[in-house]
């Protein structure tokens, strides 16, 4: 079976379910240990390189794909600086945090999980996709999560008849040695 990412169904953690349904498979998982962001207020892209592909070619979507990003990985912040995160299809905005204010942190490890759904396929105006994310990080010296979440529902510039590239990108308000964020893992699994 062919996916809508042109991957051919029977790697490990693939095959079927009830009902003859495919279960849930990998889409992308970075290899890469390059990027960090720091010192800097440019908005830059947080995912490295990596196997499979970020990449859905027109009209491969259909009502009802859904998938999970999940990203891990190590940053620092000063006291009441903020951060920013955006999910991106290319240059379309599929979900913005919004400035978040952090605490103080020296290596705290990050999870940002971030799940979205086709609602409608079609051109921008019809084609609709709700995303959800949620950034937690937990402090290494005494396990104190914290976090925050953002939603949206994008339906005026999304475009399901064009290629679309999957893009995370994540913006500090102030530049600074002590403001970074390095991603070790993201991953990309087809949901639904």
């Amino acid at each position: 079976m062919v996916n809508c990412f042109g991957f051919q169904a029977g790697g490990a953690g693939s095959g079927t379910g009830p009902g003859g349904l495919p279960l849930n498979y990998g889409l992308f998982a970075q290899t890469g240990n390059d990027v960090t962001i720091t010192n800097t207020t440019a908005e830059s892209s947080i995912i490295d390189r990596g196997v499979g592909t970020l990449t859905v070619p027109g009209d491969g979507f259909q009502v009802g794909d859904s998938f999970q990003g999940t990203m891990m990985g190590i940053f620092s912040s000063l006291n009441n600086t903020r951060i920013r995160f955006r999910v991106k299809s290319d240059t379309v905005v599929l979900a913005d945090s919004g400035d978040q204010v952090l605490p103080s942190t020296n290596n705290s490890i990050f999870l940002l999980t971030l799940n979205f759904t086709i609602r409608r396929v079609g051109q921008p105006g019809d084609a609709e996709i709700v995303t959800y994310g949620t950034f937690y990080d937990i402090k290494q010296s005494n396990s104190q999560q914290q976090g925050f979440s953002f939603y949206s529902l994008e339906n005026t510039h999304f475009d399901t008849t064009i290629s679309n590239t999957l893009d995370v990108t994540v913006e500090w308000v102030t530049a600074s040695p002590s403001n970074s964020i390095h991603p070790d893992i993201f991953v990309l699994n087809k949901t639904f």
